[in-house]
């Protein structure tokens, strides 16, 4: 009924809906379907219908924000997706695995509908621009590509398979001071590099550092670059972490 009444409001012809998010509250139910599109536009709307003030849907149409420059392909016709591997406050990570070299990576798909501004969408490109900045450091995830959908945006990237630091210090128990010596180290030096190339990452913590391997020395990495910034000498930040 609602892909006929956008039809007749001239929008085309609708293909289809990719996923459905239904929000029930005592006076209203709200459906938000998202991504559809004819042959020259894409669309998210909402569909909202009153329980006894307006049992009529009233669909609003608003256009399709991009986060990347440029488009490309859907992310599952270049890898299979899998399980999923972490969650975080914005994105999702599952694993995934090329279709052409059955080499297998991390993808964290981050969903539009928690993207809520423009500032949160530019938020996200300079995510996947300091990335790419910082793709040559051995102690940094690499970025292997990005790609978006009318719905997410997919980031794909080294699979580290040790898991994170926080995980490892948990299951040891405790490191001696030349193992902890080692890390610290390590970290500092992830730290020195990226203010080097003008990055701040303001997101350290054990969590955000992954192990390559399951290996006792394997190599650790900085990943989650969400809230690192590109800055200048002299420029001041003030952050405020709501907790």
């Amino acid at each position: 009924m609602f892909l006929r009444k956008l039809e007749r409001e001239n929008i085309g012809d609708v293909k289809k809906h990719d996923h459905l998010n239904l929000i029930t509250t005592k006076r209203a139910k709200h459906y938000s379907f998202h991504s559809f599109s004819n042959n020259k536009h894409s669309f998210s709307f909402n569909v909202v219908s009153m329980a006894k003030e307006n049992p009529t849907p009233t669909i609003t149409l608003k256009p399709v924000t991009w986060v990347l420059p440029y488009r490309t392909e859907k992310v599952t016709e270049i890898y299979r997706m899998g399980r999923k591997l972490g969650q975080g406050q914005f994105g999702t990570t599952y694993l995934c695995t090329h279709k052409s070299t059955n080499k297998r990576f991390a993808c964290k798909s981050i969903p539009k509908r928690k993207l809520f501004c423009k500032e949160d969408y530019e938020d996200v490109w300079r995510e996947i621009q300091i990335m790419h900045h910082l793709s040559e450091h051995p102690h940094a995830v690499r970025i292997e590509g990005t790609y978006e959908d009318s719905t997410a945006v997919h980031i794909v990237m080294e699979l580290c398979e040790g898991g994170e630091l926080f995980d490892r210090i948990v299951k040891k128990g405790h490191y001696s001071e030349r193992q902890a010596a080692g890390l610290i180290k390590t970290i500092v030096e992830v730290v020195e590099s990226c203010h080097s190339l003008g990055v701040m990452h303001r997101d350290l913590k054990p969590e955000n550092f992954l192990f390559d391997t399951v290996d006792e020395d394997a190599k650790l990495k900085a990943t989650d670059f969400g809230l690192s910034v590109f800055y200048k000498p002299g420029r001041v930040f003030i952050l405020f972490l709501l907790c």
